[in-house]
This record gives C-alpha cells, structure tokens and sequence, in this order.
C-alpha cells in the first residue's frame, strides 16, 4: 500500500427531503450522512460498520454519486467525483465499482449471465464480439464458476453463485476501488467464506481497495485493515482492525463489540448494554449524537458537538471522555471470532 490516499472523502454531507402537507411541501430533512471524512490507500480495506439506518450504505452509494451529495467533496486519485459532468463520471465508473446486498436484484433477471458480464464492455466499447466472450468466459472462471454458465439466467443460481456474478461484474474493467455493501449479509455463513475468502484472493491478484460496508463486526474483523464506526449519520471512531477490536475507545463502538456472539458457551464477558432506542434521524440530538444512551454522557456531551480528534495517521476518535474510557477495562477481541 502506498501512503498516499486513492480516495479522500471531506464532510461529505447527504440529506434527504421529507415531504408532508396537501401540496407536499419540504418538512424537514433526514439526516442520513453529515460531514463524514475519510480516506482509502490503494490496497487497502476500510470496514464500514454500524447499527443498521446509521448512514452506511447511503456513504457508498453517495461517494459514487448513486445519490447526489448534499454537500462536501469525494477526492479520487486527486480529482474530485462531484465536480465532474457525466461524460467523465462514466469514464470514472472503470476505476470504482459496487457490489450490492441482494444478488438477486442487482441481476437483470431476463438477460443471461453472459450478457450482464458482457455489458461493461459494450459501455466503454472495450473489445470485438469474440474478445467479450472470452472476456466473460475468464471472469467466470475467475470466480470460481464454470464458462457455460454465460448461458443462463440469474435465477438458476443459489444465492452465493449469484454473488459471485456480481463480483465478476464489478471486476469486468479491472477497476481501483470496489464499495461492498452488505456484500455477504444476505448469504449462509458458510457461503459467506467462500465469497469474502474470493473477495480477498481478488484484492491481493488486482491490489484492490475496498470499501467493506457491513453490520456484522466479526466479519468486519477478518477482512478489514481498518475500521470507521458509524452511529446516526457520523463517524465516531476510527482504528486499525485490531486495535479497535482490542481496545476501542468511543463508547459506541464498546457496545458494538459486546454484542458480537461469544462462539465458546463457557466463556463470558460483560456486557455494555445501550439504554432507549437510536434517536430520529430527522431530528438528532444537540450535541453528541450519542448522547442519549451513552453512559459516560455530562452537560458538555449535550451542548457541545465533539470535534473528531486525529490520534494518529489511522485512529480518529469523536468523543469528549475517550481518554477516560480508554482507561477502564476495554471489550477484548480474544473471544471474539469469526464464524467465517
């Protein structure tokens, strides 16, 4: 990995309209994402995790202008995606690519395999007829799945085939980056391995950066370097992977990893368990966000907004008390394991 950044996010802000009243007139916003920053190295993995409505998927779908920005810049390789027209937006689409949740609704269900590869390359009118076909051809075999299967439709494929046709697309234009969202979520556990074990053969082959948007942190665990936790459109805490598995520091994110499955029936560990339920996105709290169900929360958590301080090169930290957090006793990673 190179320490220049492929991807920079700034304050990238997305609100959507809520429309209300007989002429259906703006009412208020949903605050879906606000002023979240990050950046990804060629190379590199950044888990996105969080409880689900905390703005995850709506980041991925955002930085590549599936939804237009309310506000805020997406820097790629220095160049920034929200200034660009669609003539050179859909140049861009070669270098970054998305694989959604459903594999079933992200396929045309009445076109064949072999089309749905094939379209990438009649977009951007790279290759013959005969060279598409070979180029599908490989893709599936890439994949792990057998060239013939060109011949068929979506639905005459389980579920975690599907995924695979969907990883196959998004690598058909040998592309930079790659947004994951949910890409394993709707699988069996143990297809789930199959494809994140693909995923991660793909990444080392190509030098891959991905954006791996999930709610599950134990596989969060075994495929990211780092990790960005997300609570009600914010990022509250960034970390190396295991670092942030050993001892977080944003009581959020102390909550997030208590909850992960202890696979030994044996073993115990204490849990942080949140009061109330996740505030409404239309109007969120004063202050910390997280306010509301936080512990550790004084009148300056409810008055003031934490500024997201930077630790170092890879941690960031939104919190008024994580030093004092940080002193008592961590949520430790050595129970927590993967299922994968």
């Amino acid at each position: 990995m190179t320490d220049d950044p492929l991807l920079r996010i700034e304050k990238l802000t997305k609100h959507f309209p809520v429309r209300g009243g007989l002429f259906l007139r703006t009412v208020g916003h949903v605050h879906a994402v606000d002023d979240v920053s990050f950046e990804v190295r060629q190379g590199e993995t950044l888990g996105l995790v969080g409880e689900s409505g905390c703005g995850k998927s709506t980041v991925g779908k955002t930085l590549l202008r599936l939804y237009e920005p309310t506000s805020g810049s997406v820097f790629f390789e220095g160049e920034d995606i929200t200034q660009m027209d669609r003539k050179r937006l859909r140049s861009l689409r070669k270098d970054i690519q998305i694989i959604f949740q459903d594999p079933f609704e992200s396929l045309n269900a009445r076109h064949t395999v072999g089309k749905i590869l094939a379209e990438p390359f009649v977009i951007h009118k790279v290759g013959t007829l005969e060279e598409r076909q070979q180029r599908v051809a490989h893709l599936l075999e890439r994949v792990g799945l057998d060239s013939s299967a060109a011949n068929r439709f979506p639905h005459e494929f389980s579920g975690g085939q599907r995924q695979r046709i969907g990883i196959a697309r998004a690598i058909a234009l040998e592309p930079k980056l790659i947004v994951c969202d949910e890409a394993v979520s709707a699988l069996d556990v143990s297809v789930q391995s199959q494809v994140i074990n693909l995923l991660l053969d793909l990444q080392r082959e190509m030098n891959l950066a991905l954006i791996f948007i999930a709610h599950d942190l134990a596989v969060v665990k075994h495929i990211s370097d780092r990790v960005a936790v997300m609570y009600l459109g914010e990022i509250v805490e960034t970390e190396i992977a295991q670092e942030i598995y050993d001892a977080p520091k944003h009581p959020y994110t102390r909550a997030l990893l208590s909850a992960i499955p202890i696979p030994d029936p044996t073993a115990s560990r204490d849990r942080v368990i949140l009061s109330g339920d996740v505030p409404s996105p239309i109007t969120p709290p004063t202050g910390c966000r997280f306010h509301t169900r936080c512990a550790y929360a004084t009148a300056v958590c409810i008055n003031q907004k934490p500024i997201r301080e930077r630790i170092n090169d890879d941690a960031s930290i939104a919190c008024h008390h994580w030093e004092k957090i940080s002193n008592d006793r961590g949520v430790s990673s050595s129970n927590i394991s993967s299922s994968i």
